[in-house]
């Protein structure tokens, strides 16, 4: 039997682990590697070509929605599968527009999960039972919105992304240029891009932005059912 090749990218250990010991009871699944933060997890991906990473979508250093793009862009073969403790429409749709094949929340069933990783195997798209039925919903209502709210489309670049994120999680621009190895004016004038493009000028609608829509959690719930 051919086993599918999955890796884990979830920075908190005992959901990680749980999900590890979850897929290990199936005989099609073969976990071979686990990344604790979005940096790693786009490494483990150049190294081990995995047909899908499970992949959390608020993750440290690199969210999940960036690592995704950073993901397919290597190894375009890869399937992603986003995992969330939140089901707003913004997360579904940044996940989608990511490049990810589905979206989970963390609440769902180990039959779902399960499930959920042959369908994207085979390039097919999936969702939590509760989102794919919020979608089709929406679709009869308006089937040109493809089950997703229309919204003006803001593109960050890669790197405003990451500055986005440190931001978000209350980094100083010194500790933002260090962790990414560039100056501190140069984070600065990334910082002013930010606010330029998204009409936001101040550090806390900063943070506010990228909690709605996914780029950090404020809260993660770590259920597995």
């Amino acid at each position: 039997m051919k086993r599918i090749t999955v890796l884990l990218a979830e920075d908190h250990m005992i959901v990680r682990e749980g999900f590890r010991k979850m897929l290990e009871l199936e005989d099609d699944f073969e976990i071979v590697g686990e990344a604790q933060d979005g940096r790693a997890a786009v490494a483990l991906v150049k190294k081990f070509h995995p047909e899908v990473v499970l992949m959390d979508i608020a993750m440290p250093l690199l969210n999940g929605l960036e690592a995704t793009r950073q993901i397919l862009k290597v190894v375009p073969t890869t399937k992603v599968l986003m995992l969330s403790a939140h089901s707003d429409e913004a997360y579904v749709k940044n996940a989608t527009d990511s490049g990810a094949m589905g979206f989970l929340l963390k609440q769902t069933s180990a039959y779902e999960v399960c499930r959920a990783i042959r369908e994207i195997s085979k390039g097919e798209t999936f969702f939590s039972p509760s989102i794919s039925k919020r979608l089709d919903h929406q679709n009869k209502k308006s089937p040109d919105r493809a089950g997703l709210p229309i919204r003006k489309n803001i593109e960050l670049t890669s790197r405003e992304m990451e500055v986005l994120q440190l931001i978000a999680e209350g980094k100083a621009n010194k500790e933002t240029a260090s962790e990414l190895g560039i100056s501190i004016k140069t984070i600065e004038k990334h910082r002013e891009h930010l606010m330029d493009k998204l009409d936001i000028h101040d550090t806390a609608g900063l943070t506010r932005y990228a909690i709605s829509t996914g780029v950090i959690e404020n809260s993660v719930q770590l259920t597995i059912v």
